[in-house]
């Protein structure tokens, strides 16, 4: 496969002019968007951070394969390769980004982070401030920066004084530096369970996982039936129908496993989801748990030297402690300015609508959908690209009956890859 980021002798900032559509971010969300743009004959320009697309998926653990399948997770356009198997592999998840950018002809400028997004100072469009004091015009703008954005640890009574290890679950790899050893696992997530199992099977001497309220868990497939599909049919009932059945598949599926810690919460599986809660897909958790090799323990309140306080009012000592305490979207600094965000950070309106606020700013992949991120972002990009150029379209239109000998339009999609050079 070709390196999508080979540097070019070419200028890589489009001038103010140029008015393409900037999207903010070279995840899956920003590159389907980029595509379902283009395929509109609209130019969007990717901006991404780091020095290659597909960054947040680049630091995940080794382990992560995706829970929904290969058919219901490819983007716009292409599909994902029949040998990449059922249940996609982080690496073949990057592979696959890296095809997509370079199969669409996506136009990706890298190494520049952009710190802020305010309107254009002649009262139409989007002015980026980025990387190396450049200052970017747009026609529109989209943010899609990623869910699991910035790592989020909590500030735990004691912990800057603790002897024990703590790192963030986004800085573990694998489990080989933690054989023979005793490691407490926080956070009883999709990436908790799946980092807990990987302990135990990389020979971690014990592993136990702090909770603090008990996950909904259910079999990611069921006699070749996959979990996505049933959240696919019933997202869209109400609660009060989708819980019961829901509820029903659980405990015809998955053990009580109450005596080991794990009672069935009370609250419903597609109630908590709506809320952000989504439900722990199996991949090893519930036969590690019925058979001790994870022992479920009281969530952590602090840290007393080289012990962790719990909130039962136990104690253990671990040798190492690993945080799957989720992410924060960290967009305070880039449009938290607008008004566009609610009192926990999150955007206040994704997809296709922009806030009133701010017409022509749009979100992508800030949610958590029990349907599938990757399939809910396919469908997002091609609803805010088809909500672009209707803006656009309108825009056109307002313009030609303003000035009827003057002729509008947006330039034609490019199909370039650039690493940024240093602004002069």
């Amino acid at each position: 496969m070709a390196d999508s980021t080979t540097a070019s002798p070419r200028p890589v900032v489009p001038s103010h002019e140029d008015r393409p559509v900037y999207v903010i971010g070279g995840g899956p969300g920003g590159l389907a968007t980029a595509h379902a743009l283009r395929a509109r004959g609209i130019r969007a320009v990717v901006l991404e951070r780091s020095d290659r697309v597909g960054a947040g998926w680049r630091r995940h653990y080794d382990r992560l394969r995706l829970h929904t399948t290969r058919r219901l997770s490819a983007l716009p356009g292409l599909a994902v390769p029949r040998s990449f198997g059922r249940w996609v592999a982080r690496d073949d998840v990057i592979r696959y980004l890296e095809t997509y950018a370079e199969h669409h002809g996506l136009e990706i400028v890298t190494g520049v982070e952009v710190s802020r997004v305010e309107p254009a100072p002649d009262g139409t469009g989007w002015l980026l401030h980025a990387t190396g004091g450049r200052e970017l015009t747009g026609s529109a703008v989209v943010v899609a920066t990623g869910f699991n954005h910035t790592p989020h640890l909590p500030a735990w009574p004691g912990r800057d004084a603790r002897t024990v290890e703590l790192l963030h679950a986004g800085e573990y790899r694998d489990a080989a530096p933690y054989a023979g050893r005793d490691v407490l696992v926080v956070g009883a997530g999709n990436t908790g369970a799946d980092i807990a199992v990987d302990l135990v099977e990389g020979g971690a001497a014990r592993v136990r996982l702090a909770v603090r309220t008990a996950p909904h868990i259910v079999r990611r497939s069921l006699a070749g039936w996959p979990a996505q599909r049933s959240g696919i049919l019933l997202r869209r009932l109400p609660a009060r129908l989708a819980d019961p059945l829901a509820r029903l598949q659980a405990r015809l599926s998955v053990p009580d496993l109450s005596a080991h810690g794990l009672a069935r919460p009370a609250a419903g599986l597609f109630s908590r989801a709506k809320h952000g809660a989504i439900p722990v897909l199996d991949t090893g958790l519930v036969d590690a748990v019925r058979k001790g090799r994870v022992e479920v323990v009281a969530a952590v309140e602090g840290f007393a030297g080289g012990e962790v306080l719990l909130a039962d009012g136990g104690r253990v000592a671990p040798d190492a402690v690993i945080a799957a305490t989720g992410y924060v979207r960290a967009l305070e600094g880039v449009v938290g300015h607008l008004g566009v965000l609610d009192e926990r950070g999150r955007p206040v309106v994704h997809g296709a609508r922009s806030p009133e606020s701010a017409p022509g700013l749009y979100f992508t992949g800030f949610t958590n959908p029990i349907s599938g991120t990757l399939r809910e972002l396919s469908i997002d990009a091609q609803k805010i690209a088809k909500a672009v150029a209707r803006r656009a379209a309108k825009a056109r239109a307002e313009a030609a009956r303003a000035e009827p000998s003057r002729s509008g339009g947006l330039r034609s999609p490019g199909s370039r890859v650039e690493k940024a050079h240093p602004a002069p």
